[in-house]
């Protein structure tokens, strides 16, 4: 079969984004020589990984995280949510541009701080904008196996321990409640919610993710990137989660400069503007993303009047 012509630039990822170019397997594999094992031709001749296989994508992450982003220690617990790390890179990236606004310059560096509601046993945004901006970070999870997996990858990696404090949320129905604490502030929070209602919606979904891979219907849903109930699906799936989040985002309005969730289904949109409106947002942001053949977006909002978002600006950063 003749090789494959690809574009150079993955053009749809962010400009700042470090994987916009095809997989340098050279380069990953000198970075993690367990990779090695993994690489083999496609079909057009390119190299590349088998993405049915979840060891050979666990292993890319390890890749992927060592060679752009100084990690020398990530383990996941089986069958926990292994990310695709350059559509939760572009999230990172996306904040990044939200928070700069209308000024010249990102703010950067560990005085700036994020929540990831939902860390994750990967800890990826974290680690991501921790690399990228050098942000500090609260993680936190009701999971407790994802509460200790993301505290070893905390403790393994030098530059995190200082930069990345994980808090377990004992409370399952919560989003910030004692999780952050009286007069303790932080510049956006940032969620990656559990997209589906149910375990039956979550393996139609993969089996449609894995028949875009193979181009032909696979036999059973191979959960490939894995993922837990807390992960994948929750009762009433994600528009039931975002709206929770809103309404208790209220309280804690004037803790936060900008609240935001990534947004899977586009039909989600339209009811949280509704609650949106009715908490008294006073800024609502949409901002989309695309990787590859798919589109993703997150809400972004705040309770703070420009006045008081500039005061934020002018006494934090």
């Amino acid at each position: 079969m003749q090789k494959k012509q690809h574009p150079k630039v993955k053009s749809q990822l962010h400009p700042r984004s470090q994987h916009r170019e095809r997989y340098n397997f050279d380069g990953l594999i000198k970075s993690s020589p367990e990779l090695a094992k993994f690489v083999a031709p496609n079909k057009y001749g390119d190299d590349s990984v088998d993405f049915f296989n979840p060891k050979a994508v666990l292993a890319l992450n390890k890749a992927l995280l060592k060679h752009h982003y100084g990690i020398d220690f990530w383990e996941i617990p089986e069958h926990y949510l292994c990310p695709p790390i350059p559509g939760r890179a572009d999230y990172i990236h996306n904040i990044a541009d939200l928070l700069k606004g209308n000024s010249t310059e990102i703010p950067k560096g560990n005085h700036i701080k994020g929540l990831d509601v939902g860390v994750g046993a990967s800890c990826i945004y974290p680690i991501i904008g921790n690399y990228e901006y050098g942000w500090s970070f609260i993680g936190s999870d009701a999971n407790e196996t994802a509460i200790n997996s993301a505290k070893a990858i905390e403790q393994g990696n030098s530059k995190l321990k200082s930069t990345v404090e994980i808090r377990s949320q004992e409370q399952s129905n919560a989003f910030f409640k004692d999780i952050l604490k009286p007069e303790e502030n932080v510049d956006f929070t940032m969620c990656n919610p559990p997209f589906h209602t149910s375990l039956e919606e979550a393996q139609k979904a993969s089996l449609r993710k894995l028949k875009n891979l193979k181009g032909k219907r696979p036999s059973k849903a191979l959960l490939n990137f894995g993922g837990q109930q807390d992960e994948l699906w929750t009762k009433g799936g994600e528009a039931r989660f975002v709206k929770d989040m809103i309404y208790e985002s209220r309280n804690f309005g004037k803790q936060c400069l900008w609240f935001t969730s990534l947004i899977s289904k586009e039909v989600t949109l339209k009811p949280n503007y509704k609650i949106l409106e009715n908490v008294k947002a006073l800024d609502v942001k949409t901002i989309e993303m695309r990787q590859g053949q798919k589109v993703s977006r997150f809400i972004a909002w705040t309770f703070l009047s420009p006045k008081e978002q500039k005061q934020w600006m002018e006494e934090r950063w």
